[in-house]
């Protein structure tokens, strides 16, 4: 036999985590943040919002079709994408905010693959029962008629909560009443099918069996996680100093006093992800605190005090090991590197929401057309084109008045029209060519290029927007 048939493989075998039940405080966190995020996704789509009558009156709308985003009574354009780069940006630098100062608490309480896998996990428990008569029916070899009937309950369940999510991800793209009408019609788009299809088996396979594989070898968030934490930061820890040596342990055989830790499991049997957070501080670890309550209802049983696991600081170690008390909770929350990202995050919010309220309801943009840069009329006239599109916001039609200033001798022409008004539909984008004429022997005529300004004018209320340009003369 060769040498090497005994060699341990590159990868280890997945063992099945079967989480008991637990309750306690931070259980009962999880289950309200489960419920909120869960009822925010799948209700969100049907909630109305009266725009007028050339608007879709869904709350939450990515309008893919129109190429514009409604979040309630707040519109916004593609030319307006910095608005969602800003709120990216604030979702990164709150997500460095919290795990600087309590760790990976975004994946232990609000994480969608946190929140799915829990819902799976609580079906699957109603189904088939807690951690011991699951782990009894995994290890059953034989596959009777109770075993066929409860997988196969488990198993639909799980698809009818992956086809709701799948479902309810459509939604946000189109008229909600209408798509599920259409749907179960069988006359939906085949892009609605295939999605649903796709979010469906990947929400089963994520939340329902891959389970905590996708967070220690899909998610990167793990592996970054330690540059934006520090000995302040507060993160689900075991007081070794107290609990060892743990019941059972050589140590305690051989005569040393018992330390609180009566090495019941508690804490392992209802991690998600499988640890021993008395190992210390782990990759896999999403900072979830099962184990506190675990631990916490094991501690009151048998009239020790709470707290052997829980929320530590690396830098409350030292005086704890001596016997004094921990810094207050607000001063590893409140410092230097917290307020930091807070006042980024602040900031960068106070800019989103000026830019917000500063934006008008008309705009335009200006291209010049450069073949040609310029063209001679028959009674040498100099005239320049220029591709204007014009953003009208409102809920009804619009007049728009265009005007250029800057030498006097410029003046404008519209195609298509003798005036210089022209009608935007409500809103909508309108493209409109834009002619403007020198005279000749002018100034701007003469010259390589002048500078002056398109203004747009709404006849209805007086608003005014421009955008600067220059005018391609004859040159000397």
């Amino acid at each position: 036999m060769s040498s090497t048939d005994n060699e341990p493989g590159l990868y280890a075998a997945r063992e099945p985590i079967f989480p008991k039940r637990v309750s306690g405080k931070f259980r009962n966190l999880k289950w309200i943040i489960m419920a909120v995020t869960l009822g925010i996704y799948y209700l969100t789509p049907w909630i109305r919002w009266d725009r007028g009558p050339s608007l879709p009156d869904q709350a939450v709308l990515l309008d893919l079709a129109n190429r514009r985003f409604f979040f309630f009574m707040i519109e916004i354009w593609p030319h307006e994408f910095y608005f969602v780069a800003g709120l990216l940006v604030m979702a990164g630098l709150g997500l460095f905010l919290f795990t600087s100062a309590l760790g990976r608490v975004w994946c232990g309480y609000a994480c969608p693959q946190t929140v799915w896998t829990d819902l799976f996990i609580l079906v699957e428990r109603w189904i088939e029962g807690d951690r011991n008569a699951r782990l009894r029916l995994h290890r059953q070899k034989k596959w009777d008629f109770r075993k066929v009937r409860l997988r196969l309950i488990k198993y639909l369940s799980w698809v009818a909560i992956a086809m709701a999510t799948g479902g309810a991800w459509v939604f946000y793209f189109t008229d909600a009443p209408t798509l599920m009408v259409d749907l179960f019609q069988g006359t939906a788009h085949p892009v609605a099918y295939t999605t649903i299809g796709v979010m469906t088996f990947t929400t089963i396979f994520f939340g329902a069996i891959a389970r905590e594989q996708i967070c220690i070898y899909a998610c990167p968030w793990p592996r970054i996680q330690a540059a934006m934490m520090d000995e302040d930061t507060l993160t689900v820890g075991y007081r070794d100093w107290r609990g060892e040596p743990r019941k059972g342990s050589e140590e305690v055989r051989n005569g040393a006093e018992q330390g609180d830790c009566i090495n019941c499991m508690a804490c392992v049997n209802v991690c998600p992800m499988g640890i021993d957070i008395r190992e210390g501080q782990q990759l896999e670890c999403i900072t979830c605190a099962l184990c506190i309550d675990a631990c916490d209802e094991i501690m009151d049983k048998i009239g020790k005090p709470r707290g052997l696991i829980d929320y530590l600081a690396l830098s409350d170690e030292e005086n704890e090991r001596s016997g004094k008390e921990p810094k207050n909770i607000w001063k590893h929350v409140l410092r230097p590197r917290t307020i930091m990202y807070t006042t980024l995050w602040s900031l960068v919010g106070v800019g989103l929401v000026v830019a917000l309220f500063m934006r008008t309801d008309i705009d335009l943009t200006v291209a010049p057309v450069r073949n040609p840069t310029f063209v001679t009329m028959s009674d040498g006239t100099i005239r320049n084109t220029y591709e204007v599109r014009l953003r009208n916001k409102h809920g009804e039609e619009r007049p728009f008045r265009i005007s250029v200033k800057g030498d006097p001798a410029l003046r404008v022409s519209l195609e298509g029209t003798p005036y210089e008004t022209v009608n935007v539909p409500a809103d909508t984008m309108k493209l409109q060519r834009v002619y403007v004429l020198a005279p000749p022997n002018s100034t701007p005529a003469t010259s390589s290029l002048t500078d002056f300004r398109i203004w747009v004018e709404d006849v209805s209320n007086g608003d005014r927007v421009y955008k600067d340009t220059t005018f391609n003369g004859k040159g000397n």
